[in-house]
């Protein structure tokens, strides 16, 4: 990414930092590249758009390295309208898992939306989220 002054870049130094430590504190969060905002839990399900472009990272690694990474990586993907930087700890495995993320309000169309995307990028999509209520389905 390329920042026209110093200021532009400690905004986003700002941000990674407050995804990293959300993700630490929380087990995960949503964030909104275009405005640097954590996102607050909604009553919708969400899932990977590009599962083939999440990143399964191990216990040890500096999750602020990683998430820059990332988001250098795919930032034209994450600045799409419909797409959001998601971040989840395994409470099993402890790995790190950075999607780019879509949702839908109503479940059957999430599940069907997901599946469809598992077959055309070629990477199961196991499970979609709902923030609101803390609920998660297995597809």
């Amino acid at each position: 990414m390329h920042f026209a002054n110093l200021l532009d870049t400690y905004r986003f130094e700002k941000y990674v930092l407050e995804v990293a430590i959300a993700t630490l504190e929380r087990g995960g969060v949503t964030s909104k590249l275009a405005t640097y905002q954590l996102l607050e839990p909604v009553n919708r399900w969400s899932f990977p758009k590009y599962p083939s472009k999440t990143a399964i990272l191990a216990p040890d690694i500096d999750i602020v390295e990683e998430l820059k990474t990332f988001i250098q990586l795919h930032e034209q993907c994450l600045r799409e309208p419909d797409c959001s930087l998601g971040t989840w700890i395994n409470p099993a495995t402890k790995y790190y898992y950075l999607d780019i993320t879509m949702s839908c309000a109503d479940l059957e169309e999430a599940r069907r939306e997901a599946l469809l995307i598992s077959q055309s990028e070629g990477r199961k999509i196991v499970a979609i989220y709902n923030s609101w209520c803390g609920r998660t389905v297995y597809l």
